[in-house]
């Protein structure tokens, strides 16, 4: 999705890389007919919310996700898929709201966050297969922490009846523990740059490209 913000260049050249056959657009059909579609983006929350919206973004993803078709969002990509941010300038815009919580500062003393990090993923991971001890590149302030304003681990909340709970990945930075990545149905998404993090970027996006239709 071409929105105005994010590392898209990188991120088609990493995706192509990888097998995959990329269209970088703006065109809602397009969006919509696509097997995956990426939601990166980078800098400030209501900036990508606003570029996402005006692309008509927000009711793509909506439609994909309600068909079960695979969205990917990379860095602030993951971000607007929640309710919220605390960043300034995001209090009139909400986020995509597909999972619940809120975007908050890494309460931490050096910001960004920035560089090479590990990350916790959970046995199920699917886009963490065979990647238990690799780094990934990160660049960011803000980030949905395991214990914020929402109360631990707001994604948690996402099990229902009909859906399985999501499986999160974690990263720690300074001793705040926050969310690296979601997968959740169809919908999946990292904090962390993959088309910046060399092989094993490449690695996770080769994953997430095998599930396409």
């Amino acid at each position: 999705m071409d929105h105005g913000s994010g590392n898209v260049r990188s991120a088609v050249r990493a995706l192509e890389r990888v097998g995959a056959d990329v269209e970088l657009t703006a065109d809602p059909q397009a969006g919509l007919d696509a097997d995956g579609l990426v939601v990166p983006g980078v800098g400030a929350f209501a900036a990508v919310v606003e570029g996402v919206r005006r692309v008509r973004g927000d009711v793509v993803v909506g439609r994909r996700l309600a068909g079960g078709r695979p969205v990917l969002g990379i860095c602030v990509g993951l971000q607007v898929m929640f309710e919220s941010s605390t960043e300034p300038g995001a209090g009139d815009r909400d986020g995509l709201g597909q999972w619940p919580g809120t975007v908050e500062r890494l309460p931490v003393e050096r910001v960004p966050h920035m560089g090479w990090n590990t990350v916790e993923a959970p046995a199920d991971s699917v886009l963490f297969a065979g990647l238990a001890d690799e780094r990934f590149y990160f660049v960011h302030s803000y980030g949905v922490l395991a214990d914020g304003v929402d109360g631990p681990a707001p994604v948690a909340a996402l099990g229902t009846e009909r859906l399985a709970p999501p499986t999160v990945t974690w990263a720690e930075h300074e001793g705040c523990r926050f969310v690296a990545a979601v997968e959740n149905g169809a919908l999946s998404a990292t904090q962390f740059h993959p088309e910046k993090s060399g092989d094993a970027g490449a690695a996770l996006l080769e994953h997430w490209v095998r599930r396409l239709a």
